[in-house]
């Protein structure tokens, strides 16, 4: 008696299937390539795959708004950048040296842009721990204003004016990326230092786009942002990052792969390693208290779903490639409202910030939800600065480059430009691709 084939062999493995598919797909609509035979292999990797190429490394920061909302992620980069330090035996080493690519959405913005500005020795303007203690003791400063003084957001603040002065896009020392929303063109807009390089129409100063990405729409008493680039030819009335792009992680990687000129052997997922910090999910006691309310709570569902997004792309390549970082139930408003803020706040505020890195936070895990994380987040901070001291080490042993700049020299005093090809295994001095707005 003849029997009914077995729809599937017992032997077939359905998690690999799975897994192919989503990867495809995930690559495809996500990150804008198409190349199957980039993640079909025979069988799932047991390790991480390894290129004897090397690995492009991306920062990137949340942020929903306030620069103060910055201290979680502060947080985090000065414990990976003291890691650093003490890995590599250089005391004097920065968040900058160790990363090609920072992409920061507004309190993850001012982060970026003070971690990648150049400062006038050349060096990034701050080092993590400082940048980290002006956001606690600058607090208030940042903080949106009523009345007459509600003209600090409509032109940038004097705080960001105090930090970068008149630097622009261009004075980097890596590629940043910062997003807005331009309510003029009612589209995201992505403040690039690859767009700057290349055209003047999209250089702007710092403190402009720090003002842009930090503007906070529900806040009662302020504005946009009105700013334009540096030759005047480009205009943004700009509201904050965080409503078009509060995780900026998909923009960095897409950024990444589909850019060629800076970066020509980053082909997939498995030639790049990520780090992602959350800005801190805040926990709201007694129910939903209003717009704000509902504007931040639509951003970090809107930053996790990116996060799981990105997850499921690195699939079995996360275990190393790709570092999660979020905390939950940290208020940093709760801790004072004062025009300062005392050396007690600050301890307070660093304090429970501290205290998040010890959470253990839930991840996504391919087509079987979610899952309580093994390591701690300061745990996964200590594993990823081990991967990037490897790829620290790894460059300076090999004469292939990793990133390729395109170095712009533009006098301030000049419309001239000239242009000179470098190459580097570790830095980045200025960059250009075809604009991407």
């Amino acid at each position: 008696m003849a029997t009914t084939p077995a729809l599937m062999e017992p032997s077939f493995d359905v998690d690999k299937l799975s897994y192919e598919i989503f990867s495809i797909l995930e690559s495809k609509f996500l990150f804008g390539y198409d190349d199957a035979k980039l993640f079909l292999s025979t069988s799932p990797p047991k390790t991480p795959v390894k290129t004897p190429r090397g690995r492009v490394r991306i920062l990137s920061i949340d942020g929903v708004g306030r620069a103060s909302d910055g201290l979680v992620a502060g947080t985090a980069l000065a414990r990976l950048e003291a890691s650093l330090r003490k890995r590599s035996g250089d005391t004097s080493a920065r968040i900058a040296d160790f990363f090609d690519v920072a992409a920061g959405s507004g309190a993850g913005g001012v982060l970026a842009a003070m971690l990648f500005t150049r400062g006038p020795d050349g060096r990034p303007l701050f080092s993590a721990a400082e940048a980290l203690q002006f956001l606690a003791k600058n607090r208030a400063a940042f903080a949106p204003k009523k009345g007459l003084l509600r003209g600090i957001f409509r032109k940038p603040g004097a705080i960001f004016r105090r930090v970068f002065a008149d630097a622009t896009l261009r004075d980097t020392v890596k590629p940043v990326l910062i997003p807005c929303y331009d309510l003029a063109t009612g589209a995201p807009f992505l403040f690039s230092r690859a767009d700057a390089a290349e055209t003047d129409g999209y250089d702007f100063r710092m403190r402009d786009v720090c003002a842009a990405t930090c503007a906070d729409p529900t806040a009662a008493g302020t504005a946009p942002v009105e700013m334009k680039s540096v030759d005047g030819r480009t205009r943004i009335v700009a509201v904050g990052g965080g409503v078009a792009m509060g995780n900026p992680t998909a923009a960095a990687i897409t950024h990444v792969l589909n850019n060629k000129q800076e970066f020509p052997f980053a082909a997939g997922v498995e030639d790049l390693l990520v780090v992602s910090l959350g800005s801190g999910e805040v926990l709201a006691a007694g129910g939903i208290g209003g717009a704000p309310e509902l504007v931040r709570i639509a951003g970090e569902a809107v930053a996790d779903m990116v996060d799981q997004a990105v997850a499921m792309a690195f699939g079995h390549n996360r275990a190393c490639n790709y570092v999660r970082i979020q905390a939950h139930g940290f208020n940093s408003g709760k801790h004072h409202t004062s025009k300062t803020t005392s050396t007690m706040d600050v301890r307070k505020l660093l304090g429970a910030a501290e205290e998040m890195l010890a959470q253990k936070n839930m991840e996504s895990v391919l087509f079987r939800g979610k899952k309580m994380s093994e390591q701690a987040n300061g745990e996964k901070l200590e594993s990823f600065a081990s991967e990037l001291i490897k790829e620290h080490e790894r460059r300076k042993k090999s004469p292939l480059p990793i990133v390729i700049s395109k170095q712009v020299m533009t006098p301030r005093t000049s419309s001239a430009t000239t242009s000179t090809i470098t190459t580097t295994t570790t830095t980045s001095a200025r960059t250009s691709t075809s604009p991407s707005h």
